[in-house]
């Protein structure tokens, strides 16, 4: 197998400075993709393009909020100016909750900003992007979640971004499989910026003495591994060795591999509405108690 398997390929990477992103970009281009390098913050941005450039590797930078439609049509082209095709789309882009925030204490204000910098900005990259790989007839898109769409710690606006980008994904791979386009999500655990910290700290140690986390979680999330150790699920992803694999959600944290199971409904009880009333109250209590 060679060493640079996304040889020729172009890639945007979405919170690609920093953090998961800049780990993800730097691989990327290591395994021979032209990288476009998103985040909000320009220097970081550029600082992420001067690494990889310097070690022999292809990137360009374009910053700003790909929530905005302008911002995420710009990096496609670019894309494509740049490295010929848009093959991949990476979307690491990503805000914590507010300290403490909660149901009882979140804003709307607040809530809706998470939500936009998680799924407004997955769906308009995945916009701007997915007509062009159609028009090719290829491509792939990894998008991140989080175990946080489980509700395991907590918040409000970041769980719930985190759950509709895992249906948006999961909706994506349905519609463009006849076009040979693939998505998948990845659920990371590393230490970056976003975990770690003594509002982080406090924050995973208030949810393990609520009993929201156990112990090992409450141990995992606080003694996370580098951002290096999650960037190969990724370029596995986007390359074509995955050309088979389409609509997953995998987990990758440390040297944990793992893969979430498609929910599927579970028989309860059955009765033919055809002949039968609805059920009662009393018969619903008794089936689900």
């Amino acid at each position: 197998m060679s060493d640079r398997p996304l040889e020729g390929f172009g890639a945007v990477v979405v919170g690609g400075s920093r953090g998961i992103g800049a780990a993800v970009s730097a691989l990327l281009a290591e395994c021979g993709a032209g990288v476009v390098v998103n985040g909000r913050d320009a220097a970081a941005a550029e600082a992420t393009v001067a690494t990889i450039n310097d070690a022999g590797g292809r990137a360009v930078t374009h910053a700003g909020s790909a929530a905005d439609e302008a911002v995420a049509e710009d990096l496609i082209a670019l894309c494509e100016s740049e490295f010929g095709a848009v093959d991949a789309l990476v979307n690491c882009a990503g805000a914590p909750e507010p300290p403490g925030s909660s149901i009882l204490t979140i804003t709307a204000a607040e809530f809706r900003a998470l939500l936009d910098i998680h799924v407004g900005t997955t769906f308009a990259t995945c916009r701007a992007a997915a007509p062009r790989m159609v028009a090719r007839g290829r491509g792939a898109i990894v998008n991140t979640s989080s175990f946080a769409f489980l509700g395991d710690y907590g918040g409000t606006g970041y769980p719930a971004g985190k759950g509709a980008v895992n249906g948006l994904t999961m909706a994506i791979a349905a519609e463009l499989a006849g076009h040979g386009v693939r998505a998948n999500v990845v659920c990371p655990g590393a230490k970056t910026r976003l975990s770690s910290g003594s509002d982080f700290e406090e924050q995973i140690e208030s949810l393990r003495q609520r009993g929201i986390l156990d112990d090992v979680s409450a141990h995992g999330a606080l003694d996370a591994a580098s951002p290096e150790y999650v960037a190969p699920v990724y370029a596995y992803l986007v390359s074509d060795l995955a050309s088979k694999i389409t609509g997953q959600m995998f987990i990758a944290s440390g040297g944990f591999v793992g893969r979430f199971d498609k929910p599927a409904p579970v028989f309860i009880n059955y009765r033919d509405h055809h002949d039968s009333p609805p059920w009662t109250i009393s018969e619903i209590a008794t089936m689900l108690a």
